[in-house]
């Protein structure tokens, strides 16, 4: 069983600490059972804030150093006017270098890059204290227009409800789709909201040179419905009205990577996806994902994923409701 502590440091935010509970308790795998395990961790009593107003006392369950036998670390956001402490500071670095994955939501952002767990990397937080976080943390790359950041082992989250969309991708990462859209089911909120696609890719934050008018959201989201066309790098610039050179340029400044590292990430993310909610051939998954060929499809889930389609799709599957038919795909 996966071990989730969520930390309650002084200060903590009722809701983050809450919510990032309730996410991963209402999560269930096929069979009914429970994939996570709760541990609270923090200095027994921590007064909880909410808008910056002190709400009630909370005892934590567990000691904070139960933490580091955690596979997962959740740090909820805390009061803007209260100081790092240093034992929840030297914690963090202690996970990090045992390779606990540690997620942040909201102002929890701010412990992480005190700790130095965010330098040189991209994250985010609350957007009323983007501006804040970049300039007491230059070292971070702080991107304000996402609803969170996977780096792999360290994740941050935007403000409040953005904590539920971190806590549902974790699930998904985790047990797949189908299991993470139950518990969004469950919380009654959605388990994807509009754009979260191009969030997974890690983007450096707010440039002086970026405008209203950038082109490069327009272009992902093209791209995202363009999936099934064999799209070819000028394809790709002309859309964008760049010259393959500048679109180079822009897309490694935006997203750390090229435009067809991209695009094959956006394929074989909308495969699996697929995979996990329908019933669909994988030889027409190969042509809606515009990988060309089932051929090319398996060598690309064998390469990235050490699996087989067909595998990928019984491992998530055995045990979930009815598949959606291949006309309702």
């Amino acid at each position: 069983m996966h071990t989730v502590a969520v930390l309650a440091p002084g200060g903590v935010v009722g809701f983050d600490l809450t919510a990032a509970c309730q996410a991963f308790a209402l999560a269930r795998l096929p069979d009914g059972s429970r994939p996570y395990r709760l541990l609270v961790c923090g200095n027994s009593p921590v007064t909880s804030t909410a808008a910056g107003e002190l709400c009630f006392e909370l005892r934590p369950a567990h000691p904070l150093k139960a933490a580091l036998a955690a596979d997962t670390i959740v740090v909820p956001g805390v009061a803007d006017d209260m100081r790092p402490d240093g034992e929840v500071l030297e914690l963090l670095r202690s996970a990090a270098h045992r390779r606990i994955r540690v997620a942040s939501i909201c102002t929890g952002a701010f412990l992480l890059a005190e700790a130095g767990l965010l330098d040189g990397a991209a994250a985010t937080t609350h957007w009323l204290a983007v501006d804040r976080l970049a300039r007491e943390h230059p070292a971070v790359r702080v991107d304000p227009g996402v609803l969170f950041v996977d780096n792999g082992q360290i994740l941050s989250s935007a403000g409040v409800a953005a904590g539920l969309d971190l806590c549902l991708h974790l699930i998904s990462r985790d047990h797949g789709a189908a299991v993470a859209a139950e518990a969004a089911r469950s919380l009654v909120v959605p388990q994807r909201r509009n754009g979260t696609m191009a969030q997974l890719v890690p983007r450096p934050g707010p440039r002086t040179d970026r405008c209203d008018d950038d082109p490069l959201p327009a272009t992902l989201d093209w791209l995202h419905r363009n999936l099934h066309r064999p799209l070819t790098l000028t394809d790709i610039a002309r859309q964008s009205g760049m010259s393959v050179r500048h679109l180079h340029r822009r897309f490694r400044a935006s997203t750390g990577t090229t435009p067809l590292s991209w695009l094959l990430w956006a394929r074989m993310e909308r495969a699996r996806e697929l995979l996990e909610t329908t019933d669909l051939p994988v030889e027409r998954l190969a042509d809606i994902t515009g990988f060309g060929s089932a051929v090319s499809l398996r060598a690309h889930f064998r390469r990235r994923l050490g699996t087989t389609p067909t595998a990928y799709r019984r491992t998530f599957r055995e045990g979930t409701h009815q598949p959606h038919s291949a006309r309702s795909a």
